[in-house]
């Protein structure tokens, strides 16, 4: 099923303007349609029509437009932003209308009918990767009732058997057999075009289950973790096909060598991203945003040897991990990836995140959870990254409380926030840096778990916490924090006995109504001052910088200090606001000053009085 340019552009836009339009075009009734309905009718609008509505479009919705169907670099005046849109070139004439829906193009003037385009045949490469929005909106509407939860599966195992399928190096010669791919051996009827040749078979389903099963028994590193979902009721096949010759619309990836696990990894991250939003709460479950993973990962900036999340989810912390390692002189492999993730789904949608990117990592042998079953027990690991689920209740405590893990104390079974911080402890590496996201409540807390945070910092284990704004994640709207720890608060620079706290809570840009990201910018701004903050070595494109509190943004805060405030770590407590630098002096010093000023002012008028009086003494009247 291929959507028309117009769909796109009118997928883009706000209700209440798809509204106008229809108003323009005189469609009965607009406000009271549904969205999709509108999207419809105004689909088989003339030309002329559908170019006049987008000419009252402001140029800063016009670029939106741009921006949600993949077209990139656009500038220029409006006329030219809409050319682009329309497919125009200027040196010829307008297009024909778009045909209602299910008729038949129109042939170029002058020309012979275009031949059709065979169904799986590639279009043209697309050199820069923009076309994700267009591929998530089709996708969604292919989704029709069924619940995001379910769906993601369902698109995200044909993006791996595309993948899987593609990957490998070109064929050398017509007719030769297809090469092994990378990794992974792929039986011939469970390649990619062979199932599209099947796409519009009342037994895809059937199928495309097959075939998953055999790209599983044929790769053992892969048992368990494909889905086999396909058959399912309510999974309509006729969907099913137009969803694979959708996603069969991404560049050849057989061609594209290393590029492939680029062009297809970050498709599935974008489906993943899109995915956690339509679940709403549910999604954070498997997914950290973006820009929360990208500052993790610029925190640490790790360079060598193993990186461990304990609570791994869909693998994002590995994927921009490694991304960073290659992008700062490191090569595939080098860096040891470890994780555990105890739900089965999550744990499967991490496996087939790393393997479709070509990384390789430890996830264990099945899911687990990381309290009740460490599969990592005797791991020590350079950078621990993690975002644990958030005050997660009925952990184990019970059953753990000789665990030499909690060795600061056993934290109530009421909330893990604290098992979670003493876990990362335990399998942190002499010399290692761990960064991991919890709720502001850990700050704060008093009781068994105050005690705890209390003992974790007076054994100086805490380097930094950084207060980030809320609504950065799916699962909830409040404002969570950054703990930074380490082990070794001498290295670089001597940060022995202090914690750097950071007041991060005015940053951040809305990505839609509801949820907001951090810019590049403030990553680079908020990692620069923990570089300074350790001494470390600065990675490119951050200016060099010596460490120095500034007002409004960070400071360091001594032992002595949080213990006067009874270890309560929230930066909002320690951080002097930016207008405390500048602020007016207290009232009873200022009528001290000018106190002092009148007395001063008095005294002078008194001498000016004498000087008057004894000049008036000395003038002689005849």
């Amino acid at each position: 099923m291929l959507f028309s340019r117009h769909e796109m552009i009118l997928a883009a836009l706000e209700t209440p303007r798809l509204i106008e339009l229809a108003r323009l075009l005189q469609i009965p009734e607009p406000a009271r349609r549904q969205r999709a309905q509108l999207i419809d009718l105004l689909c088989t609008a003339r030309y002329h029509e559908f170019r006049g509505f987008l000419e009252r479009l402001s140029v800063l919705e016009l670029r939106g437009v741009c921006e949600f169907i993949g077209l990139r670099d656009v500038h220029g005046d409006p006329a030219d932003i809409i050319d682009r849109l329309l497919f125009i070139d200027r040196s010829s004439g307008p297009p024909p209308a778009p045909a209602a829906p299910g008729a038949p193009a129109a042939p170029a003037s002058g020309g012979a009918p275009p031949a059709p385009k065979r169904r799986g045949a590639k279009g043209p490469a697309r050199g820069e990767l923009g076309f994700e929005a267009t591929l998530w909106q089709a996708a969604d509407r292919l989704r029709s009732n069924m619940d995001a939860a379910e769906y993601k599966h369902v698109v995200l195992g044909l993006l791996f058997i595309k993948f899987v399928s593609e990957a490998g190096p070109p064929l050398r010669a017509a007719g030769a057999k297809p090469p092994p791919t990378r990794g992974f051996k792929v039986p011939a009827a469970a390649r990619w075009d062979k199932l599209l040749q099947k796409a519009r078979s009342p037994l895809l389903g059937h199928d495309l289950d097959q075939a998953m099963a055999a790209i599983e028994a044929q790769n053992p590193t892969l048992r368990g973790i494909l889905p086999q979902i396909y058959q399912r009721p309510g999974l309509d096949a006729a969907r099913l096909g137009e969803l694979l010759h959708l996603l069969d619309d991404i560049p050849d990836l057989g061609s594209q060598g290393r590029k492939a696990h680029d062009v297809l990894g970050r498709v599935y991250e974008y489906f993943l991203t899109c995915f956690a939003s339509a679940e709403g709460r549910n999604g954070g479950q498997f997914y950290t945003p973006p820009s929360v993973v990208g500052l993790l990962v610029a925190l640490l900036a790790p360079t060598r040897g193993t990186i461990y999340d304990p609570a791994c989810g869909s693998g994002g912390m590995f994927v921009q991990s490694e991304r960073y390692f290659e992008e700062h002189g490191g090569h595939r492999g080098e860096l040891k990836i470890v994780g555990q993730e105890s739900n089965p789904t999550t744990w499967r949608l991490a496996r087939m995140n790393l393997a479709i990117r070509g990384i390789e990592g430890d996830l264990g042998a099945e899911p687990s959870d990381s309290f009740m079953r460490d599969l990592h027990a005797d791991l020590k690991a350079d950078y621990i990254l993690a975002n644990p689920p958030f005050n997660a209740r009925a952990w184990g405590a019970t059953a753990l409380a000789e665990d030499p893990r909690f060795c600061f104390g056993l934290p109530p079974d009421a909330n893990a926030n604290f098992a979670w911080v003493q876990h990362i402890l335990y399998h942190l590496a002499p010399q290692g840096l761990a960064g991991l996201v919890l709720a502001n409540g850990s700050l704060t807390v008093g009781g068994r778990e105050g005690e705890i945070r209390r003992r974790i910092v007076e054994a100086d284990l805490v380097d930094g916490i950084i207060a980030l704004p809320a609504r950065l994640f799916y699962s909830t709207a409040i404002p969570v924090c950054l703990w930074l720890l380490a082990r070794d608060k001498a290295g670089g620079r001597d940060r022995r006995g202090k914690i750097l706290m950071i007041d991060a809570r005015d940053m951040g840009a809305m990505l839609d109504r509801t949820h907001l990201a951090l810019r590049p910018e403030e990553l680079a701004e908020i990692a620069g001052i923990y570089h300074a903050w350790r001494g470390a070595p600065v990675a490119e494109g951050m200016s060099k910088r010596t460490y120095a509190d500034v007002p409004g943004r960070c400071c360091a805060v001594d032992l002595p200090t949080l213990a006067e405030h009874e270890f309560i770590l929230a930066p909002t407590r320690h951080v002097r606001p930016p207008e405390a630098a500048n602020a007016a002096p207290a009232f009873a010093e200022q009528f001290a000053a000018l106190r002092r000023e009148l007395l001063e002012q008095i005294e002078r008028a008194a001498g000016l009085d004498r000087d008057i009086a004894d000049a008036l003494a000395r003038v002689e009247v005849p």
